[in-house]
């Protein structure tokens, strides 16, 4: 799969009073998009949970801005993975419009026994759908 791509519009409420998307809605975007990622290589966070009660939590984000999403436009998340370890993995997802290079995020989460907030290994089939999204692979 290497990379993941996930398309959305922006709406009203995503945008401040000049119609540029908030800064903050970023993150839901980002969010979704690596839902969707997982979802699309075999697993769901909400079976993560169910089965194993395990959950991913985000432990470091940085957001660089290049140019800002606008009232309407059809923008498109691309999300890859830059690292996985026992535990945690690093993702990066690229904001487009276009030809447009809106924004990156690098996004390290971490897999924590939900009941407790402890790390956890992450398990084989979540870890091998991480994999999917390397360039590497």
């Amino acid at each position: 799969m290497k990379a993941h791509k996930t398309g959305f519009r922006v709406y009203y409420e995503d945008t401040d009073a000049g119609g540029i998307v908030y800064h903050a809605r970023y993150l839901a975007f980002a969010e979704r998009a690596r839902t969707e990622a997982l979802r699309m290589a075999g697993t769901t966070v909400a079976s993560l949970h169910e089965e194993t009660g395990l959950v991913f939590v985000v432990t470091k984000l940085a957001i660089e801005y290049h140019r800002p999403l606008r009232l309407d436009d059809w923008a498109d998340i691309t999300t890859t993975l830059d690292s996985v370890g026992s535990a945690r993995c690093q993702l990066r997802q690229i904001v487009t419009c276009g030809d447009m290079h809106a924004a990156t995020l690098t996004v390290e989460l971490a897999c924590i026994m939900q009941s407790s907030g402890r790390p956890a290994r992450i398990p084989p089939r979540w870890r091998a759908s991480l994999e999917a999204l390397s360039d590497q692979s």
